[in-house]
């Protein structure tokens, strides 16, 4: 009875630790190094904040696509499907981005050139793409900043010289057909570097005003109760007086961490925020490989992440 009875605590103890380990949560950081010519490299981190490059931060996948071929900024959220698909700036002087998929972040489907602004021959950029899925609509957003020349009047004198971006998107439900660009974000200034959240029936739009005369070089927040339009004018900086760009978003422990590149300083920052409204710069607490440029930071399962990249790297 004893033997029995010591039996079952063993496996209730198992069932519960195997259940524990399944709930787990870690997170990974696609990004790039250098201008991007190598391609997409990968973090891991168990607490957000301690962040471990993977495959000794060797090139997960090179790029093939586009004019310069070159895979910065990217991008990857994984679909209801469990399908990764990844999107990134192919270059400097484009009209199109770059697009792959894949299982288990090591095996990539045949890389894409989504041609998003050819039909703005004038275009003189196309990038840093992102992705979100709407459950509502079941389709996936690619939304992106470009400068078309002579199209938006403010901004125009305040920017780096012959660059005034503007946001634009477009949708699609299988990456093969893809509905008519669109402006998504014009609130009259220079903007960039878009990535969304959707928070109870919220769209919150981090960005980064790329103002540089009075220089600003900041992130901010607008806010929609619409995922594709009505954005707010941006909310006031919630980054210092150093330059930021490329902001990625985590959830926590219920607290949101806004990660970025202090590209001129060559490092990494984060800011920290319960209730998205009063910001605390937390740059001290967060560690990184040497010599990461941005991308996307994004959730998994442990024991996934154990059985389908660890184990196979």
């Amino acid at each position: 009875m004893i033997k029995r009875f010591t039996l079952l605590l063993l496996l209730g103890w198992c069932c519960c630790h195997l259940s524990a380990q399944s709930n787990k949560t870690t997170y990974l950081f696609s990004y790039f190094k250098g201008n991007g010519e190598d391609g997409l490299h990968l973090a891991w981190s168990a607490n957000g904040l301690k962040w471990e490059s993977l495959k000794n931060d060797q090139s997960f996948l090179k790029p093939v696509v586009g004019i310069s071929k070159l895979m910065r900024d990217p991008c990857i959220i994984q679909g209801p499907d469990g399908l990764f698909h990844m999107v990134w700036t192919s270059g400097w002087t484009e009209r199109g981005i770059g697009y792959a998929s894949s299982r288990d972040l090591i095996n990539w489907s045949e890389q894409q050139y989504l041609k998003v602004m050819d039909h703005e021959p004038t275009t003189k950029n196309t990038w840093a793409p992102e992705l979100f899925y709407d459950k509502a609509s079941k389709q996936y957003i690619i939304y992106w900043a470009s400068t078309i020349p002579g199209r938006f009047s403010a901004g125009a004198e305040a920017g780096d010289t012959g660059y005034n971006h503007r946001m634009y998107y477009t949708t699609t439900k299988d990456f093969k057909t893809f509905t008519p660009t669109q402006l998504f974000y014009d609130q009259n200034f220079n903007v960039i570097d878009g990535t969304i959240q959707k928070i109870g029936k919220e769209y919150i739009l981090f960005l980064k005003d790329e103002t540089r005369n009075p220089p600003q070089k900041n992130l901010r927040i607008a806010r929609s109760t619409q995922l594709l339009s009505s954005y707010s004018k941006a909310s006031e900086p919630i980054t210092g007086k150093y330059w930021a760009e490329g902001p990625t978003v985590l959830n926590i422990n219920k607290n949101w961490i806004v990660y970025f590149d202090k590209y001129t300083e060559h490092k990494y920052g984060a800011v920290s925020s319960s209730d998205l409204k009063i910001w605390t710069d937390i740059s001290d607490q967060v560690s990184f490989p040497a010599g990461v440029r941005h991308g996307t930071m994004f959730a998994v399962k442990t024991k996934w992440f154990n059985q389908q990249v660890k184990a196979k790297l």
